[in-house]
């Protein structure tokens, strides 16, 4: 046994100024390419200061690029035309929106951050898509200025933060009627459910509890009834559910509250209809998040990292079961991605850096049109509401 120790390959890094050391399994060096992977990406990683938001605005830069040159009123109104989301204005420093909204919560949460900020921005308009899913594919022949929360890079939408922020978010849970919850409130709830919990009190499983949106899910609920010791994972109910047939023929599963899911060292982030909504309440558990694919983005995503944030997770699932047993057997190394992870997130998606980073993408936009915006008389002043309190 001294001697296949002393054999195993060894791999160092440096992060935050201290010296690391990962060694191989003592099995030949199993986990040797995984272990490299996380060398690498942790030696690449930069981590940015947690000042005006300024670890997100690359993406900010990015999406506004096509739009260098400027928004003309005419291309304003080819995007209104197409009704691809609701218009907003912003006159004399007061918010100004048409009378219908697809979804009327949805865009009570983006009012919110505008109204937080509105002091601050020049006359402006937008069209802001409070749909799930982009709506400017990049093979368009003329590209539309519109705001939406998700896309892929075949996408050339501009991302703001989701109304999810702060309300319209998916009613997943029975006891959160209105969504997932305010962010700042739940990020308290997490926080303090991460410490009942912390990493040597977890169980050493995966654990996800959500209903059946994409078959994409389904190895992972297979996966768990072969295996339970690795995965415990079930599909719930949802509003398509018809039959048994919905949950891969077992009775759907009773819904987990979030805070629920600090009690497992894995959890699973996969896609919705867009990005899901749960990847950033995941990471506040001090678990180790598992996110599947790297296709649809949000405004934050960028910043977090392979390797060095989480563990990535093949689209189909092929790789998955290696996964989980790599991380069981490297429990250290787990542990210290997830805190990388749980600290990202607690540093760098504060609801202040939210609101900052509508600042930044409304000031900047605003900035770009070409034309002084007419204010349209038939639309409705929006005003602040009471603020919401509940989860």
């Amino acid at each position: 046994m001294e001697l296949q120790w002393l054999l195993m390959p060894l791999l160092t890094f440096e992060f935050c100024g201290v010296d690391f050391i990962l060694a191989g399994s003592v099995k030949g060096g199993k986990w040797e390419k995984y272990l490299e992977n996380i060398t690498k990406a942790t030696q690449q990683y930069k981590p940015c200061t947690p000042q005006n938001c300024s670890c997100h605005l690359s993406v900010l830069k990015d999406d506004l690029q096509p739009f260098i040159e400027g928004v003309s009123e005419d291309l304003m109104g080819a995007t209104l035309s197409r009704g691809v989301g609701t218009h907003y204005q912003i006159i004399d420093h007061k918010l100004y929106r048409q009378q219908n909204c697809m979804f009327p919560a949805r865009c009570s949460g983006v009012e919110h951050f505008i109204l937080q900020v509105i002091d601050r921005l020049p006359d402006m308009e937008m069209v802001v898509n409070v749909r799930d899913y982009p709506q400017v594919p990049g093979w368009s022949e003329s590209v539309l200025p519109v705001l939406s929360f998700s896309k892929t890079a075949n996408y050339l939408d501009i991302m703001y933060p989701a109304w999810t922020f702060w309300e319209g978010g998916p009613a997943v849970w029975p006891i959160y009627p209105t969504g997932l919850g305010r962010w700042d409130l739940m990020r308290d709830e997490l926080k303090k459910s991460a410490a009942q919990w912390p990493w040597m009190k977890k169980h050493s499983r995966g654990f996800f509890r959500g209903s059946r949106t994409s078959p994409e899910r389904d190895p992972l609920v297979l996966l768990s009834r072969e295996a339970p010791d690795l995965v415990d994972a079930e599909y719930t109910k949802n509003q398509a559910w018809k039959s048994e047939k919905d949950t891969l023929g077992r009775p759907p599963a009773k819904e987990i509250p979030l805070v629920d899911h600090c009690q497992y060292k894995y959890l699973f982030n996969f896609r919705g209809v867009a990005a899901s909504f749960r990847l950033k309440h995941l990471f506040l558990c001090g678990s180790l998040v598992f996110h599947v694919g790297e296709e649809w983005l949000e405004f934050f995503y960028p910043q977090l990292l392979p390797w060095v944030h989480y563990i990535p997770v093949k689209q189909d699932l092929s790789d998955l079961r290696e996964l989980l047993q790599f991380v069981k057997d490297n429990d250290d190394v787990a542990q210290e991605i997830a805190n990388r992870g749980q600290m990202f997130i607690l540093d760098h998606l504060r609801m202040e850096d939210v609101s900052c980073y509508w600042e930044r993408l409304l000031t900047e936009f605003g900035g770009l049109l070409r034309y002084k915006p007419k204010r349209k008389t038939s639309y409705n002043q929006v005003v602040h509401t009471p603020g919401r309190t509940e989860l």
